[in-house]
């Protein structure tokens, strides 16, 4: 028998970090978080008066092609029919009335960005495909996250009181080891 505490088990971390774009990248990244903010209300909007919150399959055949006639990336379309299927399974649980999004808010895709932790940049896909580099404000508590054993995962983009601010979340797996008993002793 496989004893728990040999099985891996991942960790995940957020960190939060402010970012900056170069001279004309800022445009491009509002267009992409507006359009991306409004996309996941329209499919809120195309499914809350259902009975029940139609499956990802279902919003695909929906909405897959209206959405990437926006410019969407394929990954920005999957991401945008999760992040409606839980708006509306949180406001439907709640007894809540239509969500109306306001906060300009885009999960990521670990393919729709390219990190450089030695420049401390990152890539990110936005609409139409076109790139925008941002660099990061890096703080010395995140060098831990720059040794190999520590994955970046998704992201989320925001932008709040005219700052962008990136989330990087990263992951790692690890095995436990079977905790010291004290004076040699089982409990």
């Amino acid at each position: 028998m496989v004893s728990p505490m040999s099985l891996p088990v991942r960790i995940t971390v957020t960190a939060r970090v402010e970012a900056v774009t170069p001279e004309g990248g800022e445009g491009p990244l509002l267009e992409f978080l507006r359009a991306y903010r409004d996309s996941v209300q329209l499919v809120v909007d195309g499914v809350w008066d259902l009975g029940q919150v139609p499956s990802e399959k279902t919003l695909h055949r929906v909405f897959y092609s209206r959405l990437r006639g926006l410019g969407f990336r394929a990954h920005h379309v999957s991401e945008i029919y999760r992040r409606a299927r839980e708006v509306v399974k949180s406001a439907k649980r709640n007894n809540g009335s239509k969500p109306v999004l306001r906060r300009l808010t885009a999960r990521i895709h670990p393919l729709d960005y390219k990190v450089d932790l030695s420049t401390k940049t990152i890539k990110v896909a936005v609409l139409h495909d076109r790139w925008v580099v941002l660099k990061l404000k890096w703080y010395s508590y995140l060098d831990r996250y720059l040794d190999d054993s520590w994955r970046p995962g998704e992201i989320l983009l925001s932008y709040r009181c005219g700052r962008f601010y990136v989330y990087i979340t990263f992951h790692k797996d690890i095995v436990l080891r079977e905790p010291k008993s004290s004076h040699g002793r089982r409990h």
